[in-house]
């Protein structure tokens, strides 16, 4: 007769300790964040995800009340650090500023990825979409789109071209516009933007489609020649630089959007804090004139709408991807 009772008191104490668990995680995420918060980079410092990461860190920590740290891993075409950020604690103290490539590229280049961008991670804010620019090195003599053209048709595959990496929006965009201007250029990947956009300046490739941002600089003091804009209109930064479309080159826009992610499974808590804390950042004044200045655009939005984005542009530039056997092994 015992047996009945002992159950009862055994549910008993298992309900007990299932509710002190979720008052743990419930008292846990309405504590979020009480540690420094750790956004990883999978680029270089100098490149344009790092810039977006240093401008948004600051304000971000003010939001949240605990330092953002920026933590720089390159390489592979953001592999590195993706795969980093999913072995990581789905606490949200460990995140990614995470762009198109690695999201919704990577997964038709590799032949074997070893992450799965909808299953391994959460997707917490959108945040900027960037517009890109084509520069030519001052030493190659490249002055315009229609010279480059011209001379790529006459040296098929003997122009070079820098990019962050095989498969990275820097790449994409520049095969793109070859593909449909007709022409063949050589691809030099180098690991992170920074660097690309480093041997372009001294002439050791002569073009690359470089994100706005760290270009415009180089652009203004004469260190490149900028020979096109990848984007719908002209830019206020460099009004006299026409764009592809303008240019005669019908070639998709390339997507340079940034987005906050986590590790797969984080809680709603901290999800909604991080979110929160994104589009506070994003609204502040000294933000908003320096993302005027880069020519960035802000992507306020919920977690299920960069999800969104993931899977659309992934449809679209996978089967470019597809078309020219763009595969990494």
């Amino acid at each position: 007769m015992t047996r009945p009772l002992l159950g009862r008191r055994a549910a008993t104490l298992l309900a007990l300790n299932l509710a002190a668990l979720g008052a743990g995680q419930a008292r846990g995420e309405s504590d979020f964040p009480n540690q420094p918060v750790r956004l990883v980079v999978p680029q270089s410092a100098g490149s344009g995800g790092d810039v977006v990461a240093r401008l948004l860190v600051e304000s971000m920590g003010r939001a949240l009340g605990q330092p953002v740290i920026v933590d720089n891993r390159p390489g592979a075409n953001g592999v590195t650090a993706t795969s980093y950020l999913k072995q990581q604690r789905a606490d949200g103290t460990t995140l990614m500023l995470a762009g198109v490539s690695m999201m919704s590229f990577n997964p038709h280049l590799y032949r074997s990825l070893p992450y799965d961008p909808l299953r391994d991670f959460t997707y917490v804010a959108p945040v900027v979409d960037t517009p890109f620019v084509l520069v030519a090195s001052r030493k190659s003599g490249i002055t315009n789109l229609g010279q480059l053209i011209e001379r790529a048709k006459a040296a098929p595959g003997e122009i070079t071209f820098a990019s962050a990496g095989i498969g990275n929006s820097t790449h994409l965009s520049t095969e793109m516009m070859a593909d449909r201007a007709g022409i063949r250029l050589l691809h030099v990947p180098y690991n992170g933007s920074g660097p690309a956009l480093t041997s372009v300046v001294s002439g050791e490739t002569e073009l690359m489609t470089s994100v706005l941002g760290p270009a415009l600089p180089l652009i203004r003091d004469g260190q490149v020649t900028a020979l096109a804009v990848v984007r719908r209109q002209r830019t206020s930064q460099i009004p006299d630089v026409p764009t592809l479309q303008e240019l005669g080159v019908d070639a998709p826009i390339m997507p340079g959007w940034f987005a906050l992610v986590g590790p797969a499974a984080m809680p709603a808590g901290p999800v909604a804090r991080l979110n929160a804390a994104v589009r506070s950042a994003l609204g502040e004044a000294a933000v908003q004139r320096r993302l005027a200045e880069m020519d960035l655009e802000a992507m306020e939005g919920s977690p299920d709408s960069i999800r969104q984005r993931v899977e659309s542009d992934s449809a679209i530039w996978g089967r470019f991807i597809r078309e020219h056997g763009l595969r990494i092994d």
